[in-house]
């Protein structure tokens, strides 16, 4: 297990990385009350919230954003399996350090998380959602990044910077929908699905019957939540994927584009190029 903490400016930045033969727990407390934002990466770890005479857990962290206030009583812990690695970023800031935040961060915090500014207990939960492709890329090109001293730290300054900036965005964005809560819920099953089924997903159809939505509710709320549209969102799914797989030399190019779904080597390659600039061969050399 490996556990960065990086400053940058009045955020404090934890870098949690975990991989197990076992299964085995990784417990975390903070030394100060904290309101933090934690993004989870591709492992999908468990998570379990402690604090006195509550709990709350997660079994669904893969591409989650998790916005919350904890003070010094409570524990966070993640089960590791081995196909289940710890993959998570927390950027984090104090009560007291909300006005000195460049770039007016701090107004973001008091105006879109108010419940975490003002607690009322030692864990208070504010909004989550499941990520956009473009901030899974970032979270995934900082946990994969090879820059050592300055190079790194200006590389996770900038990232950090736009990710929260993503995030804000989002939160804004959330705010001013008008989408139920529960029709919420069954759009974060539909991508839930969907990222679980890249080789072989379901028709439209078969998606909005399964979460128990209209197809005309799920195209155009889909779109509205996450930023993009159902099978562009699968699109991006497959080839984040495929790009994992290939970088981390786990399967070939071949084998990876059959793994998510595709079932022409050029279609894929070309796919590839399109998102990423480059072709799939491209990361073999």
């Amino acid at each position: 297990m490996t556990r960065d903490i990086i400053n940058i400016n009045d955020f404090i930045i934890l870098v949690e990385e975990a991989n197990s033969t076992v299964p085995t727990i990784d417990s975390c407390l903070f030394d100060e009350s904290v309101i933090a934002v934690a993004f989870y990466g591709s492992g999908n770890v468990n998570l379990r919230v402690k604090y006195p005479q509550q709990e709350r857990g997660f079994d669904h962290t893969k591409g989650l954003a998790l916005s919350f206030y904890a003070d010094n009583k409570v524990e966070f812990i993640h089960t590791v399996r081995p196909d289940k690695p710890l993959e998570c970023i927390v950027v984090a800031t104090s009560i007291t350090s909300l006005a000195k935040l460049p770039n007016q961060e701090g107004e973001l915090f008091g105006e879109l998380l108010n419940e975490l500014v003002n607690p009322s207990d030692h864990y208070v939960e504010g909004p989550s959602f499941f990520m956009t492709p473009e901030m899974q890329l970032i979270i995934d090109q900082v946990f994969h990044n090879r820059y050592e001293g300055k190079a790194r730290m200006m590389f996770f300054r900038s990232q950090m910077t736009v990710l929260l900036s993503h995030f804000f965005g989002q939160l804004s964005l959330m705010k001013e929908s008008k989408i139920p809560e529960r029709e919420r819920v069954q759009l974060n099953l539909a991508k839930e699905i969907l990222s679980e089924k890249l080789d072989n997903p379901p028709s439209l159809t078969e998606l909005a019957k399964e979460i128990g939505l209209n197809s005309y509710k799920l195209k155009k709320n889909f779109k509205a939540l996450f930023g993009v549209p159902v099978f562009k969102y699968l699109q991006n799914e497959r080839l984040n994927t495929a790009h994992e797989l290939i970088r981390n030399g786990e399967l070939s190019i071949q084998e990876a584009a059959w793994k998510v779904g595709y079932d022409s080597l050029s279609s894929f390659s070309n796919a590839f190029a399109d998102k990423f600039g480059f072709r799939p061969s491209a990361i073999k050399q």
